[in-house]
């Protein structure tokens, strides 16, 4: 599983924003597809809104290939 960690300045991130900001898919389409198959978690709960909150520390799961996790920028 590839992992990765993203740095944001934000209070949290939106989903969809996340997952283009950290060139994991392009655009909102792909998102929803993967949403509507199931093939998203945050920290292991299946997600199925495209602009659920992100925070520090969350862990993103995409489709069991990728794992993002989420942390405050310093």
């Amino acid at each position: 599983m590839n992992q990765e960690t993203v740095s944001i300045h934000t209070e949290y991130i939106q989903l969809d924003q996340l997952l283009k900001y950290a060139n994991v898919l392009s655009t909102g389409g792909q998102v929803k597809v993967l949403l509507e198959e199931n093939k998203i978690t945050l920290n292991d709960v299946v997600v199925t809104e495209k602009r659920k909150k992100i925070y520090p520390n969350d862990v993103v799961t995409i489709a069991n290939e990728i794992r993002i996790t989420v942390v405050k920028e310093a």
